[in-house]
């Protein structure tokens, strides 16, 4: 049995949100968008069919309610969602907030310019705000 462990990389770019039932939920670390990743936590997986059919629902149910508690949230114009991982090849799903303006709009935020961390305030409150409206909209956190 191979253990789950976070790939180095995204464990370096986000910072820990919440664990969801299959994915935790991390926050990538660069105020320019509210950015989110769920990585569910299966040791090996590269790819959305690497799951287990029930595990593939989950992780489209999880994606779904964390890109409304995230548009709650933010009140962006648009949540861009995806799965590319061409250079951590460790599963991993993209949920971003978009508004008219934000840097590099309507243009993807791959490769975009210099990443801007958070400061530990900003970061905790927009945590609290995800954790929240999760909450309110899928009841408690496993």
């Amino acid at each position: 049995m191979t253990v789950f462990h976070l790939d180095p990389r995204l464990d370096a770019d986000t910072l820990p949100v919440m664990e969801l039932a299959l994915c935790s939920l991390r926050l990538m670390n660069d105020r320019r968008w509210p950015w989110l990743i769920l990585v569910p936590r299966i040791a090996g997986a590269c790819e959305v069919h690497d799951l287990q059919e029930t595990d593939q629902t989950l992780i489209a149910h999880e994606s779904a309610s964390v890109g409304r508690a995230l548009s709650q949230v933010t009140a962006c114009e648009k949540i861009n969602t995806a799965n590319i991982g061409n250079i951590v090849r460790q599963l991993h799903v993209h949920v971003i907030a978009r508004k008219s303006g934000d840097a590099n709009w309507p243009g993807p935020v791959w490769g975009h310019g210099v990443r801007d961390p958070y400061g530990k305030d900003a970061a905790a409150a927009l945590i609290t705000g995800i954790k929240s409206a999760w909450q309110s909209g899928n009841g408690k956190t496993t």
